[in-house]
Order: structure tokens, then C-alpha cells, then sequence
């Protein structure tokens, strides 16, 4: 996440959603979403770029090994957020998250497990 504050952290459609205001990003302010997470941050709460806001949920959606889900709003325009990513990151194909060290420890373990077995799944259908 950027700096920001939280202006949303909760269910919606039975997913956790967390959406943050980015600081200095004009009127209306630019907004990422992030879901399905189990949200670490409170509604109002600041937060610090590349600060963790939640955990990837697992549950029943149409990812089995579970998926997160990116956006970028502006008022109630949606925009690329892969807009927000340095040119470098671009040029160098898909995407893909990988665990981060500093998670608590039943965290970890689970991300961990999962990304094991990641090279050999199918990428997540659009």
C-alpha cells in the first residue's frame, strides 16, 4: 500500500475488501482496493507505503489457490493500477506476489506452503 489513510476495511459480497486514499494524489484522491484480504488496518487509520493492510483470504471464489484482486479508482472512474508501477516492473511479464518476511508465523507458514506449490498452477482464469 502507499501512504494513505484507510477509507474502507471490511465485507463486501462476503469478501474483505481494504481501500486506501493515496496521500497527495489530487481531489478527488486516487483509491486502491485490494480484495479477497483479511484486513490488518482499521478504517481511518494512516498508512505507510508498502506497509502489509491484509492477508490473501482463501476461500470459495473462482481461484482455487486463491488470488488478490487490484484496483485503482478515482471518484467513481476506474483506472489501470498498473499505472502505478514503475516501467521497470512492466517489461518484465505477469506479475506475482510472493510471501514477505515479517508476517506473523501461522501467516507465513500458510503463504509459504502455498507458494511452494505455485509454479506448477494453472494462472487464475479472468
Amino acid at each position: 500500500a502507499a501512504d494513505g489513510r484507510v477509507s474502507f476495511a471490511g465485507r463486501v459480497a462476503g469478501r474483505g475488501v481494504v481501500a486506501i486514499e493515496v496521500a497527495g494524489s489530487g481531489t478527488p484522491p486516487l483509491r486502491t482496493t485490494y480484495e479477497p484480504v483479511r484486513a490488518l488496518v482499521e478504517e481511518g487509520a494512516s498508512t505507510r507505503a508498502g506497509q502489509p493492510v491484509g492477508v490473501l483470504e482463501e476461500g470459495p471464489f473462482h481461484c482455487a489457490g486463491g488470488c488478490l484482486h487490484w484496483g485503482l479508482r478515482r471518484g467513481d472512474a476506474y483506472l489501470d493500477p498498473l499505472s502505478l508501477l514503475p516501467p521497470s516492473l512492466l517489461r518484465r511479464g505477469p506479475s506475482r506476489l510472493l510471501p514477505v518476511f515479517g508476517l506473523p508465523e501461522a501467516d507465513a507458514v500458510r503463504v509459504s506452503r502455498r507458494h511452494r506449490a505455485g509454479p506448477s498452477r494453472r494462472p487464475c482464469p479472468r
